[in-house]
């Protein structure tokens, strides 16, 4: 991952030294499971729990012993092994006792992986905060609501937020589904029938991690796989994955709206922009909304890993290792590049230059056309069938936008019309309350 794109708190729980410490919580919390059950010896867990960290020592020591046995978790145990002899000889031989290396691969990595969308879910809220106070800062800021592009009917700048809000509160709560997915271990053994290590040993194992290490992941419980092969199956993991993606398409789709209201012949709004800083090398005068658009490419990225994941799913039997080398890169990778944008997507709304002024002028520079849908439902109630009065007022419509006349005053044209409604009925149609008078309702019914 390029640090350019990294915040170094994430960075910082996908190291190899975090890896491994996630393996040495692991190894402890299954000994100490075991002693209480008679299995090993208590003081065998107590030796393993002393030396299960993961310092520089056992870092280079594992490293030197993988260029040997080209499998990182043996080389991994053989240097926790040799550190454990030290102290208690005895006690090192019961250390990851009945268990695979994958029991302790995928309990580790769900860890990070708790760990990991904890931080996400923090960034996700401190965004939800900043679109709820811009939304409620602007809740009855008039401005163009626009279809295809085009002008379309009155709306506020608060009820276009509100809808980002809203989205945003879908997509916390399916990283919280997600979350509760991939909250998963398992220490079943070769094929995950359990032979050398009981379902209740596993069980406990899975308090022991929960009770000392919940804290930094949220407090989450850790369940174990109810029928796991030799790995956790990766549909859960898919699921993360593809809630990732659709995180990325929710910050994406707001970006894209800030880059088209800030576009020149638009400009109701605009992102921060420094004092010192600059838009073109060559005209002066630019001022680029590169944030938002820096969101779209990183969108792009995050959608990316989903076809990974979802084709790790299709692993043979009952494991092979094709989904690990995905994994190692797209976890991280992910993780890291999801904080960020969530967190540059907050500093674009909160930094926000809003410009009510402009969005007002951009209304009535559409000449009463957003108000065509208000005429037509005056005529259907004056009499006229819907077929004839939408008729009527596409024509005055068209005739206003080519002719850059008034709406009202390209009606004046149809006598029927003008039988029909007087000249205070036609004005009493610009009044913005009817597309605005629901918007408290809908506030209350989104953030309460």
């Amino acid at each position: 991952m390029l640090s350019r794109y990294a915040l170094p708190e994430m960075v910082a729980l996908w190291t190899e030294q975090q890896r491994q410490e996630h393996w040495c919580r692991a190894e402890a919390a299954l000994a100490q499971a075991q002693s209480e059950e008679g299995i090993i010896p208590e003081s065998a867990a107590v030796a393993i729990a002393k030396h299960a960290r993961a310092d520089e020592e056992l870092q280079q020591r594992s490293a030197q012993l993988e260029q040997q046995t080209r499998h990182d978790v043996v080389a991994f145990l053989r240097a926790l092994e040799e550190r454990i002899e030290r102290d208690d000889k005895d006690a090192a031989r019961f250390l990851h006792f009945g268990v695979t290396s994958s029991d302790i691969l995928d309990s580790a990595f769900a860890m990070q992986l708790l760990q990991a969308t904890h931080r996400l879910q923090q960034a996700l809220k401190e965004l939800l905060e900043a679109l709820r106070a811009k939304a409620l800062e602007h809740k009855h800021t008039p401005c163009l609501g626009r279809s295809h592009g085009m002008a379309a009917e009155p709306t506020t700048f608060g009820l276009k937020l509100l809808g980002f809000y809203a989205e945003g509160a879908r997509t916390a709560q399916r990283l919280e589904r997600a979350r509760s997915e991939i909250a998963h271990v398992s220490f079943s053994g070769t094929v995950g029938q359990h032979a050398f290590v009981s379902p209740e040993v596993e069980r406990r194992t899975a308090a022991l991690l929960s009770e000392r290490h919940g804290a930094s992941w949220g407090g989450l419980a850790l369940a174990c796989e109810p029928c796991a092969t030799q790995v956790i199956p990766r549909d859960r993991h898919a699921m993360l994955f593809a809630t990732f993606a659709v995180t990325a398409s929710f910050l994406e789709r707001f970006t894209i709206e800030i880059r088209h209201l800030q576009r020149s012949e638009v400009a109701e709004v605009r992102e921060a922009f420094g004092k010192r800083q600059t838009g073109s090398s060559a005209m002066p005068h630019k001022q680029n909304p590169v944030l938002s658009e820096n969101i779209t490419g990183l969108a792009r990225l995050l959608r990316m890993p989903l076809q990974a994941a979802l084709e790790n799913i299709a692993l043979w039997h009952e494991r092979d290792i094709s989904h690990s080398s995905v994994e190692r890169v797209i976890a991280p990778d992910t993780c890291i590049t999801l904080d960020f944008a969530l967190r540059r997507t907050t500093s674009i709304v909160e930094g926000l230059q809003v410009f009510p002024q402009r969005m007002q002028e951009n209304l009535d520079a559409t000449r009463g056309i957003v108000f065509s849908q208000g005429l037509l439902i005056a005529l259907v109630q004056k009499g006229l069938s819907r077929k004839k009065a939408y008729a009527i007022v596409q024509r005055a419509s068209l005739q206003a936008t080519e002719k850059g006349s008034h709406l009202f005053a390209a009606l004046q044209d149809d006598a029927e019309a003008n039988a029909l409604l007087n000249e205070q009925e036609t004005a009493k149609l610009a009044d913005l309350t009817p597309y605005t008078r629901h918007v408290d309702a809908l506030f209350e019914r989104v953030l309460a």
